[in-house]
């Protein structure tokens, strides 16, 4: 048995008795928590699903994000392109393939962003901008290393990239947002968030606190959390509610995300409250989306060839290849 179920289960546990978790207007309570934090990190929850884009996408049109937020630092492009995005969500024209490619030669090597909702991100921001003000008009700044693939030959040049995941994101926030006292949204996958109190801070938002950064982080799920407050099975989706102290926030870590890694550092920080100042709730697990890839490019010989590649050189199994083939299929119009 994990220690964080003993520990969850223990006496003094047991006495304290637990506030029920409250639901609260999601967007609302985004936008809120920027009054008091100058960065929200948003986890995105399974990558792909199309319920957390639409919960972006509302966020985003609401006019008082762009009233009280400047930046949104996303996982799901590099930041070799950050010049073509800067102008396209200015209005200015910029070729559908340069945004393909900000999405595709990420340091990911599998076809995570390669989903035409990533796209719609970009349109979102820009149709916003249209209706603001230069000094108010929001920036999507990509937080992925800008690894060039062409120069990897082998497992070692991919890892170098690989172990810059968070730091690299962790230095464009202070340099782009919090030093020219800006605020930002944060849309990541949920665990570049966690451990954020471990020190020295290896996480994103765990080198963003160690350096003196309060953020509000929100883990983003499709987990069925009624065997911890029996009403949460009636709240309409998506819902949020603050963790500390309630019984949600007493849920263990693998409730949300499988066994945590066996370190002493988990096994002191069981909760997801120890790692998440609310929750997110985009659905049940059976309704879960996943939005398709992009069609016909993911049938294209040459980008099939080019996914392959990258996933050997970053240690992938061999069966990454039918996996992908039967992605690629599911995206494929209907004859």
């Amino acid at each position: 048995m994990w220690p964080c179920l003993r520990r969850a289960c223990s006496p003094a546990r047991r006495r304290t008795r637990l506030a029920s978790a409250v639901r609260v207007d999601p967007i609302s309570a985004v936008i809120d928590a920027f009054a008091t934090h100058p960065l929200v990190a948003l986890g995105e929850g399974p990558h792909g699903n199309e319920q957390g884009h639409a919960f972006r996408l509302a966020l985003i049109r609401d006019p008082r994000f762009a009233a009280r937020v400047n930046d949104i630092v996303i996982e799901s492009g590099s930041a070799r392109y950050q010049d073509y995005v800067d102008r396209f969500v200015r209005g200015e024209e910029v070729a559908d393939v340069f945004l393909r490619a900000a999405r595709e030669n990420t340091v990911t090597p599998t076809p995570a962003w390669d989903r035409p909702i990533y796209d719609e991100l970009f349109r979102a921001v820009r149709d916003v901008n249209r209706s603001q003000p230069p000094d108010r008009q929001l920036r999507i700044l990509l937080g992925d290393p800008p690894i060039v693939w062409n120069e990897v030959r082998n497992a070692d040049d991919y890892r170098s990239w690989l172990m810059r995941r968070d730091s690299h994101p962790a230095e464009v926030i202070q340099r782009e947002v919090l030093a020219k006292g800006r605020r930002a949204l944060v849309v990541y996958g949920d665990g570049h968030f966690q451990a954020r109190s471990e020190r020295p801070g290896r996480s994103l938002v765990g080198i963003l606190e160690t350096g003196g950064t309060n953020v509000f982080a929100v883990t983003s799920t499709f987990a069925d959390l009624s065997a911890f407050q029996k009403d949460v099975a009636g709240w309409p989706t998506p819902w949020l509610a603050s963790l500390k102290g309630t019984s949600l926030g007493a849920a263990p870590y693998e409730t949300f995300f499988g066994p945590p890694p066996p370190v002493d550092f988990f096994k002191a920080n069981p909760n997801i409250e120890d790692h998440f100042d609310a929750v997110l709730v985009l659905g049940t697990p059976a309704s879960m989306r996943l939005a398709p890839l992009a069609y016909p490019r993911c049938a294209e010989p040459d980008y099939m060839r080019m996914r392959l590649v990258r996933m050997t050189l970053a240690g992938m199994p061999a069966t990454v290849a039918e996996r992908l083939r039967e992605e690629y299929a599911k995206a494929a119009p209907p004859r």
